[in-house]
């Protein structure tokens, strides 16, 4: 089975320190109609508005936060939201986009600007959307809470990944048997929220349990304390004593990320 899921913080962490090599200094004004003027003289009850450049740059600083953790195939795109216009913020010859740190590159986010060369060094944040096309299982048609699901009854579409909360799926064998928890529209994309959580151990059972950090992974056997529902959180016992908190990822299986 092969689920695409949102990036978690340790891949948001390797997306930023990716996007910061790209370049992040490339030159970029902030303008006010055009024109360079202090903003707190400017006439124009509108917002402050980006530079084409500027707005390119943000693009790409986006895009680069979010490959960090996709497929290969996927196709990113951002939208590029407007500053709050009540900002009155002095000129700036050069401009840097960046990456908020534990910040998403996924769905509706924020994107950090700083005046690096100007008078007056200020720092803001402007919204973002970050759309991730990818191919992925939706309902053939239109389906009940309760549906038994099978192959026949899927289809596979380019949909936004990022629009909704939770992983989506690319392989109709590994959705055979499982049991819709609320009703789809013909077209809606299969999610793991709209699947009823499978019961992988029950309390009691001997777990393997799996931590991974930089570099690193090791594996080791505990009993779990209550019973693993898909993707919940569970406390398992070594056999020193010592208790772990970590998510149930499959058959017997726990997840602990350091």
């Amino acid at each position: 089975m092969f689920q695409i899921r949102p990036p978690s913080k340790i891949q948001v962490r390797r997306s930023a320190r990716r996007a910061g090599r790209l370049g992040l200094r490339a030159g970029a004004s902030l303008l006010v109609s055009g024109l360079m003027v202090p903003m707190t003289m400017a006439q124009s009850p509108e917002a402050p508005t980006l530079s084409a450049a500027l707005v390119t740059h943000v693009q790409q600083v986006a895009q680069a936060g979010a490959r960090g953790s996709l497929p290969a195939q996927a196709r990113v795109e951002v939208q590029v939201g407007a500053l709050d216009p009540r900002l009155k913020l002095a000129p700036c010859a050069l401009v840097q986009p960046y990456l908020p740190p534990g910040l998403q590159m996924w769905g509706r986010t924020r994107i950090g600007l700083r005046c690096v060369e100007g008078p007056v060094r200020w720092n803001v944040s402007l919204p973002v959307t970050v759309k991730v096309f990818a191919k992925a299982l939706v309902a053939g048609d239109a389906l009940a809470a309760g549906t038994q699901l099978t192959q026949a009854l899927l289809a596979t579409a380019e949909i936004d990944i990022a629009a909704e909360s939770g992983g989506v799926f690319t392989d109709a064998a590994s959705l055979n048997g499982r049991t819709l928890s609320r009703s789809l529209v013909a077209g809606e994309t299969v999610r793991s929220g709209s699947l009823k959580a499978r019961q992988w151990f029950a309390a009691g059972d001997t777990v393997m349990v799996r931590a991974a950090g930089p570099g690193y992974s090791v594996a080791r056997e505990g009993q779990a304390m209550t019973m693993g529902l898909e993707g919940q959180n569970v406390k398992v016992r070594f056999e020193s004593g010592r208790i772990v908190t970590g998510r149930v990822v499959g058959d017997r299986q726990v997840e602990v990320l350091l």
